[in-house]
């Protein structure tokens, strides 16, 4: 089945990777001579039509249609040392996966790992809020996140998990470890079962009037202080 994505980052992305079947674009845009150049078919349509197929996010004037995202598999994403993968459990919102997704990127994550029932999947919004980061990282859904977790450790990971009651500050852990970083959902945070699988739980400091971080946001800030601490 076909994806529909928008926006100029997302596109451009696409058409690296080769992956756009077909377009739609606003008069005079730019994208009509590349598509013509890359013997991409196009349709020049007005802004309003755009509008309607995105749901009136901000299109910038390109949508197209591309082969569906190829899912890896978890073996993929294993290393000897200095892994890092990102567990998601129960992520209901795509922005934060994209933003996921996008420092995941940035910080050289092997991968991205979440479940197939009741949780995001990758999207057009997924892609534009990534910035292309979407066609980049591995991304795996599986059935269980317990069982998942259990193979992992299997393979030398060190499961580290977040809870706002953790008596390990996210400064204190060393991350010299093959690490998988778990983010729980939106609101609820990791369910019981996975929490009980992990090795270590760790929290981040909160020192104003909300008691909790955006998942995208702790997530970000692990990630670069897991990088950070293996520079050293």
């Amino acid at each position: 089945m076909n994806e529909i994505i928008w926006g100029k980052n997302a596109i451009n992305e696409a058409l690296k990777s080769g992956r756009i079947i077909k377009a739609c674009v606003i008069k005079d845009s730019p994208y009509i001579a590349i598509f013509e150049r890359q013997a991409i078919e196009y349709k020049i349509v007005s802004k309003n039509y755009l509008d309607r197929l995105s749901n009136f996010q901000n299109h910038q004037g390109v949508l197209a249609y591309i082969k569906a995202y190829e899912l890896a598999d978890i073996e993929s994403m294993i290393k000897k040392e200095n892994g890092l993968i990102i567990v998601l459990d129960g992520l209901k919102d795509p922005h934060n996966l994209g933003a996921i997704l996008r420092t995941a990127d940035c910080v050289g994550a092997d991968g991205v790992i979440y479940k197939k029932h009741n949780s995001v999947k990758l999207n057009a919004t997924v892609a534009k809020v990534s910035s292309g980061a979407i066609e980049y990282v591995k991304v795996a859904e599986v059935n269980n996140l317990v069982n998942t977790l259990k193979i992992l450790k299997k393979k030398g990971y060190w499961i580290v998990g977040t809870a706002a009651d953790a008596p390990i500050s996210y400064t204190e852990l060393k991350y010299d470890m093959n690490t998988v970083l778990v983010i729980g959902s939106e609101g609820e945070g990791m369910s019981r079962l996975v929490k009980e699988e992990c090795d270590f739980l760790i929290s981040l400091p909160m020192k104003g009037h909300v008691d909790s971080l955006n998942a995208s946001v702790a997530a970000g800030i692990l990630m670069y202080r897991i990088l950070a601490d293996r520079q050293k």
